[in-house]
This record gives C-alpha cells, sequence and structure tokens, in this order.
C-alpha cells in the first residue's frame, strides 16, 4: 500500500516552489522518452541552470553510458549505477570520476557479480544482460523492458537470487539492478551533494526536490518531502510503497518540462 496520495503538481505550492535550490531526478523515462533526451526536457535543464538552480541526476545506468551526458547536458553531475560512481566535469572539458568504494572493493565485487549474472541468465527464462553492460563497473542489470520483455514472475526471480547472493536489488523502468555495497540512489545523492556543493542534502531537504517514475526511486521519493513522479509512473502505482508528492500530466521527458516550468513559475 502507498504511504501516501499522489496530488497534481498543481497542488504544489508557489510559497514551497520558491524555496527550492535544487533538484535530482532520474534519466531513463523521466529525463528521456523512447531512450534519448526530447528538446523540452533539455531545454528544461537549461532553463533550471540559468535560473540559477542546481540539478543533479541519479540513475541506474552504467557509468560509461553517463560520461557522455556528464560532459554534454547542463548537469552539476550525473551519479551513475544507483549511487556507485558520480561523473562531473573536471578543468578544461575532462571527466571526474569519483566513487564511494576503493579499487581493491570494486575489483572484488566486480568478480562476485558476474558469478550471480551467470546464474541468473542460466536459473531465469528469458533474462539476459542489459546492452550496456560492457560499461558497468559497480553493479549487474538485466533486461526486463527496454529491448526485451519479462514477466513480473521473471523480474521476482532475479531480484530474489540477487538479494539471496547478498546483493541489493532495485527494479526501474527497464532494468533489474543488483549491487554490493551499502550505497542507494539516496546515498549516492547525499554524497553528490556535499561533494559538488558542500551542502549538506539530510539537513536542506525543503529546498530540494526529486522527478522519477518508477520503484527504484521509492527510496527517493520516501525521504523527500518535495517528490514527484512524471505520469508514467501509475505503471507502477500498484507496486510502490512510497508514492511521490505530486504527479504530473504529462509523462517522460514532456513531465519533468512539467515540473521545470511549475518551478520557473513560482511567482
Amino acid at each position: 500500500m502507498a504511504d501516501r496520495m499522489m496530488r497534481p503538481l498543481s497542488c504544489w505550492s508557489a510559497a514551497q516552489r520558491a524555496q527550492v535550490r535544487g533538484v535530482l531526478t532520474d534519466i531513463d523515462d523521466t529525463l528521456t522518452t523512447a531512450g534519448a533526451i526530447t528538446a523540452d526536457a533539455l531545454g528544461a535543464l537549461a532553463a533550471l541552470r540559468n535560473a540559477g538552480l542546481h540539478v543533479i541526476a541519479v540513475t541506474g545506468r552504467p557509468a560509461e553510458w553517463s560520461a557522455p551526458f556528464a560532459l554534454a547536458w547542463p548537469l552539476d553531475a550525473i551519479v551513475a549505477e544507483n549511487g556507485a560512481v558520480m561523473l562531473c566535469r573536471g578543468p578544461e572539458g575532462t571527466l571526474d570520476r569519483r566513487y564511494p568504494q576503493d579499487a581493491p572493493m570494486r575489483a572484488r565485487n566486480f568478480t562476485r557479480m558476474q558469478t550471480v549474472l551467470a546464474q541468473i541468465e542460466a536459473e531465469v527464462p528469458g533474462a539476459h544482460r542489459a546492452r550496456d553492460s560492457a560499461g558497468r563497473e559497480c553493479d549487474i542489470a538485466i533486461d526486463h523492458s527496454e529491448f526485451a520483455h519479462l514477466p513480473a514472475s521473471a523480474i521476482a526471480q532475479c531480484a530474489a537470487i540477487m538479494r539471496a547472493a547478498g546483493m541489493h536489488a532495485s527494479v526501474s523502468s527497464i532494468h533489474i539492478n543488483g549491487w554490493y555495497g551499502d550505497h542507494d540512489k539516496w546515498a549516492g545523492a547525499c554524497w553528490a551533494v556535499r561533494e559538488v556543493l558542500g551542502i549538506d542534502l539530510a539537513g536542506d531537504l525543503d529546498r530540494w526536490v526529486y522527478v522519477g517514475d518508477s520503484t527504484n526511486d521509492e527510496v527517493m521519493f520516501r525521504h523527500f518531502r518535495h517528490s514527484i513522479g512524471v505520469a508514467n509512473i501509475a505503471r507502477f502505482a500498484d507496486r510502490l510503497e512510497y508514492e511521490p508528492s505530486y504527479v504530473t500530466q504529462h509523462e517522460r521527458g514532456a513531465g519533468f518540462a512539467e515540473v521545470a516550468r511549475c518551478l520557473l513559475d513560482h511567482a
């Protein structure tokens, strides 16, 4: 059962919106539509930055997939692999990568995860690693809705195998992700905001908003008073224990653009 009722975004008060200084957002099916960022969503990122708001993306996508967008999109940073890697611009257009785990631990975990990945592919009918797996450093991913389709029972079986191996497991709108370590989207967001901006996110939550679309965003919906689901979150509504506070009228990138307009029109 959901923790709270989602209200239309229009119910978010102008006074609360006026206090916001930063936006954290998922990427797949939140910023993107059909696998690509749309002009309205990209324009929304630029408009938020031009208005002086910080924007950090927090995604289950791999570091290599995220790297070009960390350089090209108007963002402060991208936190990839559900909190395991942070990517941001360095001096003269270089890419700065940071990790909460040290290199030896990442190497040990990588080897362990490949064993679990092979087990899932052997035991779960139709389960295959995500096409972006070659770029993953700190997690594994099974495709359930991007280029393949898995029924709910197979998705649950994949997650159960991950958890039985001592991994964390999370289901996004396209992938089932598994990893070793204490990080998740919330921990990664707190780490990134502190590292990049010198701000204690947990103590500043009234001034931040989170935008997402699926069950792997629940940890963020649970923490954020100002949390928003783009309209396609309806797909996961019956599986959410913690719902966002508000929901947009539009889906995916158009929904994110709606959030940006709402934030910038608070007078």
